[in-house]
């Protein structure tokens, strides 16, 4: 089994979502075959996977819910799939997808989770649900394209992919002066995570050995959880703290809330 990697801490920061990719650019078969082991081997929660689809997907991109989804000429992609009876599924979906995303960023490959545009149903025919699973998101893999195209400059705000809100205005708990030095990191790296339309729906926490992950009742809805969201940001609280040589374990709460991460 694949445990968290230090390696995925540095790719918090060179991630950024991309749309458009180079066709022409395979991906070499050694990074797949670490695509596909950190799919299949990183599971920490039951109850969700994901699948590394070697498999041009430029045909679920095309007429989702009729319009088209500007992301074009990914060689393979990523399928995140949830066990619906889960009440907690949302959250590892976010912590356990997170990983393959952050996994192909240091491979030096593009990504983008994406939840609206594309087609299900396409998807669907090319993986195997379970009782009670459904497709959650996609994201495409592949090397991307130098040049950002003008969609993806548009939906990304010319290339502001981190563009946070104030790290002090998601933060409760301890005074800023005394935060851990672990704890500092963990937020600072949470503060980066993806979220849908970047709405960045989490608040956190912080006390002396722990951080509470918590979803803020403002902000948009869509058809994305915010559970989904905050999920993402627990894997990078935990890459942030683990920069520092603290180690922890997470505790799933109960709405509103979300986890809890207790250090070792």
């Amino acid at each position: 089994m694949i445990e968290i990697s230090p390696g995925w801490y540095p790719a918090i920061n060179a991630r950024c979502s991309r749309r458009n990719y180079d066709k022409d650019k395979p991906i070499g078969a050694e990074s797949r075959k670490r695509l596909h082991d950190v799919c299949s081997g990183f599971r920490p929660y039951s109850g969700v996977r994901v699948e590394f689809i070697d498999k041009p997907p430029d045909d679920i991109f095309a007429n989702a819910l009729g319009f088209y989804s500007n992301i074009k000429g990914a060689p393979a992609f990523l399928a995140f799939i949830g066990d619906t009876s889960d009440p907690n599924m949302q959250e590892k979906m976010g912590y356990t997808g997170e990983t393959a995303i952050l996994e192909a960023t240091s491979l030096g490959l593009g990504t983008c989770w994406v939840a609206l545009t594309y087609n299900a149903k396409a998807v669907r025919a090319m993986i195997k649900l379970e009782k009670q699973e459904r497709l959650i998101c996609v994201s495409p893999v592949g090397y991307t394209r130098e040049q950002w195209s003008f969609e993806e400059k548009v939906l990304s705000g010319f290339g502001s992919n981190h563009q946070r809100k104030p790290l002090l205005s998601m933060v409760s708990g301890l005074p800023e002066a005394s935060w851990p030095g672990w704890a500092r990191s963990a937020v600072e790296a949470a503060r980066l995570a993806p979220s849908a339309v970047n709405r960045q729906p989490w608040g956190f926490r912080i006390e002396e050995r722990d951080i509470a992950v918590y979803v803020k009742e403002r902000g948009p809805e869509f058809t994305v959880a915010k559970r989904l969201d905050c999920g993402i940001a627990m894997l990078h609280i935990e890459l942030g703290a683990l920069c520092q040589g603290v180690r922890g374990r997470w505790e799933l709460l109960k709405q509103p809330q979300v986890a809890r991460f207790q250090i070792e």
